[in-house]
């Protein structure tokens, strides 16, 4: 196994810190604390609980800038997203402290005088989690709020580009009287992690963000044991709009979907279906708006489009983007890039192409980075089609002010998010997740929490 992690700034190339990597011995150490931990954290009270969680939102808030700052530093994102993204954070952790005293059990009738049923939940055991480099700070609240909250113990292993935001969070969480073996941190690569993490016996649930590939793999290598999963995997999310759609509405939801993380989330818009008779409307005022916007270091505050987290990511863009003006797409504006490889700083400026057709790449592969490809369609049936062509279902959008139309676009798309007139519609309060291959599970709202618990009856039998 490595035995160090050097996070860099993608905006710069700067060695920004050393992390030591963890050995498989430490890795399986934190595993046998938080299993062992789990035993007495299991037993607090869910007030107490509440109450830590609480103190540790607060103190998340209290030192918000300095997340922020760091955040941008190892991700890159414009420090405005970070600022965004600490509040985001926060709020899972708030959502949680109240459902931590919300875990309900129930009594069920039964079919004889003689027996009562009563139903109970009790949290599930160790969490093992594995989150993503993009949103270092709101995946792992979003993962390790309800675990705590349920009386679960938490294990996590944050993404290698941006372990030193998650790393803060946990100390913070540490100040406010969590456990340190209730909450840990382990720091290594995925594929020497996963397999320890997959294979301990300790382990009763394996939370993980991140590619469907990776989840597919994580989830065949946690049947031995049986553990629980939770995935929330790749997506390919399309935005329809349709012919009655608010064209100033949807260009301004299209760009803040589109271009947050320079289109490096997993819910951003990939792919652009738009009505033909106003198709070039729309890219005319989608082009205008999309000019003004800055790319540059994400500390600098006017940046609103950062750099790409590394040449891997760089190169897939680049590619997609070939591939497409190779098949006959029209580059409406961008196809602009800065990239230095020596330096591993790689920046990709907003790119619109027209003209895309279903025989492009980009219309079949996550882009994961700031180009919005356009085509168009005819029937709302047709739009459907092309927008469930895909082995993913995690989030789309559409544009509409007809309610029989965006009735009909809401129950006929296959996708675990829905946007109607709405760009970003994420919150704490709802279920987030996807359907077909995009996951299993859901995180936030009320239904984010039973995944970290087990229901349990008890028939008492001769009462009579």
């Amino acid at each position: 196994m490595a035995t160090s992690i050097n996070v860099t700034n993608p905006a710069t190339g700067e060695l920004i810190q050393e992390v030591k990597a963890n050995t498989e011995t430490e890795i399986n150490q934190a595993l046998k604390k938080g299993y062992e931990s789990f035993q007495k954290w299991s037993k607090v009270n869910a007030h107490e609980r509440s109450r830590l969680l609480q103190d540790w939102s607060r103190k998340v808030k209290e030192n918000k800038e300095e997340i922020a700052e760091l955040m941008t530093l190892e991700s890159g994102k414009p420090i405005k997203e970070s600022l965004g993204e600490v509040d985001y954070a926060a709020s899972y952790i708030d959502w949680y402290a109240e459902e931590a005293k919300r875990v309900y059990g129930r009594t069920v009738p039964t079919h004889s005088e003689s027996k009562r049923i009563i139903v109970s939940k009790q949290p599930v055991g160790l969490v093992a989690a594995i989150t993503p480099w993009n949103f270092p700070a709101a995946m792992m609240t979003r993962k390790a709020a309800p675990a705590l909250a349920a009386g679960c113990t938490f294990v996590i292993k944050p993404a290698e580009e941006t372990p030193l935001t998650t790393i803060r969070l946990i100390e913070l969480a540490h100040e406010t009287g969590i456990p340190s073996d209730v909450l840990q941190c382990v720091n290594g690569f995925g594929s020497e992690v996963g397999p320890l993490f997959t294979d301990s016996e300790y382990v009763r649930k394996l939370t993980f963000t991140g590619s469907t590939p990776v989840g597919k793999l994580l989830i065949k290598n946690s049947t031995d044991t049986v553990k629980h999963v939770s995935m929330e995997l790749g997506g390919h999310a399309p935005l329809i709009i349709a012919e009655d759609a608010d064209l100033n509405l949807a260009v301004e939801q299209t760009i803040a979907s589109k271009f947050r993380n320079a289109g490096q989330t997993c819910i951003c818009v990939n792919r652009v279906l738009v009505h033909e008779r106003i198709a070039e409307e729309y890219a005319e005022k989608l082009t205008n708006e999309v000019r003004k916007l800055k790319v540059g270091d994400g500390l600098e505050k006017d940046t609103q489009v950062g750099p790409v987290i590394n040449e891997q990511g760089f190169d897939k863009i680049v590619s997609q983007v070939n591939d497409a003006i190779d098949k006959g797409a029209e580059v409406l504006y961008g196809n602009h890039y800065q990239s230095n490889k020596e330096r591993g700083c790689f920046f990709v400026h907003p790119t619109i192409l027209k003209n895309v057709d279903v025989n492009m790449k980009i219309m079949h592969e996550e882009t994961f980075g700031p180009v919005i490809p356009i085509t168009t369609y005819q029937e709302n049936e047709q739009a459907v089609t092309i927008a469930n062509s895909t082995p993913f279902g995690l989030a789309a959008y559409f544009f509409t002010n007809d309610y029989r139309v965006g009735t009909f676009f809401h129950e006929h798309l296959d996708f675990g998010i829905i946007g109607w007139n709405d760009g970003a519609p994420s919150a704490a309060h709802a279920p987030f997740g996807g359907m077909k291959e995009s996951g299993l599970g859901r995180e936030g709202g009320s239904e984010g929490i039973e995944p970290y618990l087990e229901t349990k009856y008890v028939s008492i039998g001769n009462l009579s």
